[in-house]
């Protein structure tokens, strides 16, 4: 048996030539953040609790100045493992939350609401004894939101020394695939360092399972031959491991099904869940519904000034593209002259347009001729919130919109909105460039992805300061 064939040979090379491919590396890459993380989470539960505590407390003594330590205490006992239960449930304690300050405070935010809302519902089943007065009630939801939110702002300088800035160890292994960078994370060439995806070798696994020790997520860059080996690799590791493939952002994939037979890519699902879509309709027919009795008398006003200036008709119609690509007729005030009508929306409105009439250039510029929309909100065709509906023939630049940005039907997922992300960003007006409407889109499909009702709120109040606007005309 020659060199080149003699098993025990071909061990000790191998492992010669892994010795000297791994020099720059002491192994395991990382020590294990498992248990780090762990720490965190307690001394957030830990802090959670006396930070509740602290701020019942506080207002016990703020509004009665003496405390009754029996009713505090009955009230802790609830309020304490109810707020522990929905943080678990709404990710309070999750590694995004260790990482972003910012959506860890929304978070606790969210899981306060939900446990005084849990609270109140059990003590009124219970017929308890347990008094909550509405002030107090009211301050104690106040006062712990703040005190868990400026936990997570004190306490995020130590979870980066402890966890650093991921919180989790991340492996990048380039096996002859495309680039991929990750802030943070660990790059490894297999060819460097003599690594292959082989199954049938216990001591290349034991190498490979060296490398992947301590990681809590590992990806693989190579060609679509060696995809099934890498993926054995990982069923068999205690590890999160992935595949890089450049489909998945050439498709939008958000997602796989297996069948008995075949494997599908899910590209596209509905935004909102059938719970979502039920909360943003009645918001939308609350807030209509209110607006609409509320400005009653100034819409009869403004009606009335249209006719009177010369004649025409109150509303102006005009085809638009709303929810599922379906067109719809949306209501605004005329505010240009009949004659000068442009159903297809080719020509937008400019400062000083002779087409404008003296009363449309006043409602146009406090955004007063939009809220006949709030008709087409209680029909059903468009929402309070949303991407804001165009006009068919609308142009940016010499293009259609759809053929600047092929992304641009995206948006239509949702029902169009009487304002909007990109609106209440001071997008809004003539796109006169491309670019004009890149930037509304971007802000638009951010609506898209990240839909709550808190952001709604935000939106629908961040509308008022741009109400007037210099690009409205």
């Amino acid at each position: 048996m020659t060199a080149s064939t003699d098993p025990i040979a071909v061990l000790t090379r191998d492992r010669e030539i892994a010795a000297r491919a791994t020099h720059r590396f002491v192994l395991p890459l990382a020590p294990s953040l498992e248990r780090r993380r762990l720490q965190v989470y307690l001394a957030l539960i830990i802090s959670d609790a006396l930070g509740i505590a602290v701020a019942v407390l506080s207002v016990a003594v703020a509004i009665a100045h003496t405390v009754n330590m029996r009713g505090l205490g009955d009230v802790l006992l609830l309020f304490v493992p109810l707020y522990w239960s929905f943080a678990l449930y709404l990710g309070v304690y999750s590694v995004r939350a260790l990482i972003a300050t910012r959506h860890a405070q929304l978070k606790v935010v969210y899981a306060v609401m939900t446990t005084v809302t849990a609270m109140i519902f059990i003590l009124y089943l219970t017929h308890s004894t347990v008094q909550l007065g509405r002030l107090s009630l009211g301050l104690d939801v106040l006062a712990s939101a703040i005190v868990l939110a400026s936990i997570r702002s004190i306490i995020h300088p130590f979870v980066v020394r402890r966890c650093g800035l991921t919180a989790e160890n991340v492996l990048i292994i380039d096996d002859g695939g495309g680039i991929v960078r990750i802030p943070g994370a660990w790059t490894v060439q297999t060819r460097e360092h003599n690594l292959r995806p082989d199954c049938c070798d216990p001591h290349m696994l034991d190498r490979l399972g060296l490398f992947m020790t301590n990681m809590d997520r590992v990806l693989v860059t190579c060609p679509p031959e060696r995809r099934a080996a890498w993926a054995m690799v990982f069923k068999g590791s205690n590890i999160s491991g992935e595949i890089v493939d450049q489909d998945v952002l050439t498709l939008g994939v958000i997602g796989a099904r297996r069948a008995s037979a075949f494997g599908t890519l899910v590209v596209s699902v509905g935004p909102l869940s059938l719970q979502s879509r039920a909360v943003k309709r009645a918001m939308d027919l609350a807030l209509a519904g209110s607006a609409t009795v509320f400005l009653f008398p100034l819409l009869l006003v403004v009606a009335a000034l249209i006719r009177l200036e010369d004649g025409g008709p109150v509303f102006f119609r005009q085809q638009r593209q709303g929810r599922n690509n379906r067109l719809f007729w949306i209501y605004k005030f005329r505010s240009m002259r009949v004659q000068h009508h442009d159903l297809a929306g080719t020509r937008s409105a400019s400062l000083n347009d002779d087409r404008v009439t003296l009363v449309g250039r006043f409602i146009r510029r406090t955004s007063i001729d939009e809220l006949p929309q709030l008709i087409n909100v209680l029909r059903g065709d468009m929402s309070i919130v949303g991407p804001r509906p165009h006009a068919i023939g609308s142009l940016a630049g010499d293009k259609r919109f759809w053929e600047v940005d092929p992304r641009y039907l995206l948006r239509h997922s949702l029902k169009p909105g009487l304002t909007g992300l990109a609106q209440v960003r001071g997008l809004r007006g003539a796109t006169d460039t491309e670019a004009d409407l890149r930037q509304r889109l971007q802000a638009d499909l951010e609506y898209v992805d990240g839909w709550t009702v808190l952001r709604d709120v935000r939106i629908v109040l961040g509308t008022i300061r741009v109400l007037v606007h210099h690009r409205a005309f």
